[in-house]
């Protein structure tokens, strides 16, 4: 046990030094912000570094990430500004020049005039001139005439606004925000577009793809993603060989003929998590619907069925509290899950657990509807920049909401960790065969209250890689590292309880998990960065390490096998069927979702053409709710179970499961895929602003596609009413019980 304890602490403490290593890169090679834009001929001013700065709170007051898209992350309805931007420019100076030295049109020239021309754009373009002793970036007068004309299309589709971006008429109409808005915009084209000193790549590694200027996959892009490959083949095949040499080397144990838990004792504690239930499920409802509304914004653009939705509740608004709702209602999920657990660990009911369990609950409903009604009233642009970054709107997918909500948030969760931190302590302090087991829980716990923080350690003038890299760390370390270790413990937990394994071995396999899932995990956070604004390292650490976060996915196969296996090897087990059901449903999407759909978008080649297509969303959709919220839900269900005194009638949880499943994979097979494969083409040959022009996802073949995306909605929609119609009667069934300790 010492041996795996060693590794454990040495991937953890050395993935962190390389990611930190990382992040002081960032900030040292960061594209500039320069102090003025001039224009080369007449000194003239046209932007100041206020202006964009200004302007990048602008765009975060708008919804930022939630309509459209910068360097690649964001919505998928509006165009990517940065590569919408950087074509419609670079045509403007091709005909421009065009006309002016052979009176015809760029597309009407042979091909060596054609060639000319394209070299003198390049050369304007790519040209670094970003002159660090005057802190000036200086432009061509024929470019500024080029963002002239930008600044009249940009400033038209956000004051008149634009039906097939979804967005409404007079999302903003304050000249002077317009004007700092379009500086933004051109800063961020100016950095996936010229190249980083003494290099002949830009300070996005050439990230959009875009021909007329040449911005081509890199030879690191190149490089570093055929060894991922080669290093995911070798350690599938390491890992597959340990696992199958050693996953029956723990102790056996005869598994009991009654369940061990029949006789649990639940304490006040737990029944008052009860109410979070109710609470959830009623948010993982009012998700679902919000995502109906945001995916027909992407057939209609404005409306819904016909009626003028966007005027009230915009697109950028319903996907904000889409895509927020389900973090929310799987953190609460996983959280109430932790304080259930609590004195069953322990065995003890802690002094004032209730008080800060009802604490905690009235914190999260203020947390929900206030973060909500800020980001509503931001949109709206009822709120200056200031109050709108603390109150509203922080323009950061997943991580929307405004900063004193976070600060808010982060509170809740310190109080969490010592609520269920002093159980594990207790427990520990028992040395019994359980002790290793606790001691991964206590760490994956306390690194959950932890790593919520780095989502504060940027401001409101934080520059956008900056930005980007600690955003990351919420969503890949705080979500998909640190949260799913403390599932993983947790699941090997209640199988323990259950005798179906041996506490000594839950422990030694739950360490071992983290160990090897966290080696690829930590330093796999880069992948989401290759493209923003970070340096080459990013791409080839990024490259490296995310794809060995695929290979323990890999093993999913025999998981699955082993929990059916479980439910065949004794009677009481089938009480746990439904549990089961959604913790197999996890192993199978995890494979799936966050492994081949993962690794999908994972090698630099592929995010290089396919970042921010519906790629991403298939990714999204499979891994977050297939994964995250399966295993939220399949939480709930058993904690249900251990507190019911009566047998269930499965006709709803049956009904929920196959038709959530169900429903998932027809969303991705009939709709995202198709789509996502159509855009990628489309990237690969013509150029990414292709990719996300309304012309083609307005196409007949794509709408169609959109249309399809119907059935798997309606299917996984039914598949939800029932899951929260069986969680609410059964949790309204508990509290009325008064056979509790």
């Amino acid at each position: 046990m010492r041996k795996i304890w060693i590794a454990f602490i040495s991937v953890v403490v050395l993935s962190f030094v390389v990611l930190i290593w990382i992040g002081t890169e960032v900030y040292q090679t960061q594209p500039p912000i320069p102090e003025h834009v001039i224009i080369k001929e007449t000194n003239e001013e046209v932007y100041t570094k206020a202006d964009i700065q200004i302007g990048q709170n602008v765009w975060e007051s708008i919804g930022g990430m939630e309509v459209g898209s910068i360097w690649g992350h964001g919505s998928y309805v509006a165009p990517d500004w940065t590569a919408d931007w950087i074509h419609k420019e670079a045509v403007y100076m091709l005909e421009h020049w065009a006309q002016a030295d052979f009176t015809t049109s760029y597309n009407d020239l042979d091909v060596e005039k054609k060639a000319a021309l394209k070299a003198r754009l390049i050369k304007d373009i790519k040209t670094n001139s970003f002159n660090p002793d005057t802190k000036t970036i200086s432009i061509s007068e024929i470019r500024w005439k080029a963002i002239q004309e930008n600044i009249k299309h940009y400033s038209t589709i956000f004051s008149e606004g634009h039906e097939q971006y979804a967005i409404p008429k007079g999302a903003l109409t304050d000249e002077v925000k317009l004007e700092q808005l379009n500086a933004f915009l051109f800063w961020t084209s100016w950095a996936a577009s010229t190249n980083r000193p003494e290099k002949d790549y830009t300070y996005t590694s050439n990230w959009p793809h875009e021909p007329l200027i040449d911005n081509l996959i890199t030879d690191d892009s190149l490089i570093w993603s055929g060894l991922s490959i080669v290093l995911l083949l070798l350690f599938i095949g390491i890992l597959t060989y340990y696992y199958l040499r050693n996953h029956e080397k723990g102790e056996v144990l005869e598994k009991p003929n009654i369940d061990p838990l029949s006789k649990l004792q639940l304490v006040p504690s737990q029944k008052s998590v009860l109410k979070y239930f109710i609470v959830i499920s009623l948010l993982i409802a009012l998700q679902v619907v919000l995502g109906i509304i945001t995916v027909h914004y992407t057939v209609e653009g404005q409306a819904f069925f016909g009626f003028d939705l966007s005027s009230v509740l915009p697109y950028s608004i319903s996907r904000t509290w889409h895509t927020q709702l389900a973090i929310f209602w799987i953190a609460a999920t996983w959280l109430a899950t932790g304080l259930f657990l609590a004195p069953m660990i322990s065995g003890k009911e802690m002094k004032y657990q209730v008080f800060g369990i009802n604490f905690l609950f009235i914190a999260l409903i203020v947390i929900v509807l206030g973060s909500m009604l800020g980001e509503w009233l931001g949109v709206h642009q009822f709120l200056d920049l200031t109050t709108n970054f603390f109150f509203g709107h922080q323009g950061y997918e997943y991580m929307d909401l405004g900063r004193f909500w976070q600060i808010f948030l982060g509170i809740g969760l310190v109080l969490w960790v010592i609520m269920v931190s002093r159980h594990l302590i207790f427990a520990i302090r028992k040395n019994d065969e359980s002790k290793h087991l606790i001691i991964i829980l206590l760490i994956s716990v306390m690194a959950i209250g932890l790593f919520f923080f780095s989502g504060l350690m940027y401001g409101e003038n934080s520059s956008l890689p900056v930005i980007n890299y600690w955003r990351w760390w919420l969503v890949h370390l705080w979500v998909e590292g640190f949260f799913e270790v403390f599932a993983t413990v947790v699941i090997a937990f209640i199988f323990s309880r259950m005798k179906v394994i041996s506490p000594k071995t839950a422990g030694r396999v739950s360490v071992a998990s983290a160990a090897i899932f966290l080696a690829g995990g930590i330093i796999g956070t880069l992948h989401h960065l290759y493209y923003s604004g970070t340096p080459v390292q990013a791409i080839a650490l990024g490259a490296t390490f995310s794809a060995l976060e695929v290979v323990p996915l890999t093993l999913m196969g025999f998981e699955i096998r082993e929990n059916w296996n479980l439910l065949k090897s004794k009677d009481w087990i089938q009480k746990y069927k439904w549990p089961i059901f959604f913790f197999i449903a996890v192993a199978f999407w995890n494979f799936i979702g966050a492994g081949v759909f993962g690794f999908l978008i994972n090698p630099p080649i592929a995010l290089y053409y396919i970042q921010g297509l519906n790629t991403t969303a298939v990714h999204a959709h499979t891994a977050l709710f297939g994964v995250y919220g399966m295993l939220g839900m399949g939480f709930i269900i058993i904690c249900l179970r251990f507190y019911s005194d009566r047998v269930w009638q499965n006709t709803k949880l049956k009904r929920a499961f196959w038709l959530l499943n169900i429903g998932l994979v027809a969303m991705v097979v009939f709709s995202l895929l198709p789509i996502g494969i159509i855009q990628a083409y489309t990237s690969i040959t013509q150029g990414y602003s292709f990719a996300r022009d309304a012309e083609l996802l307005y196409s007949p073949v794509v709408q169609t596609l959109k249309w399809m995306r119907m059935i798997g909605d309606i299917i996984f929609s039914a598949g939800i009413f029932y899951f929260c119609w069986f969680t609410i009667d059964e949790t309204l069934y508990n509290f009325k019980r008064k056979n509790i300790k």
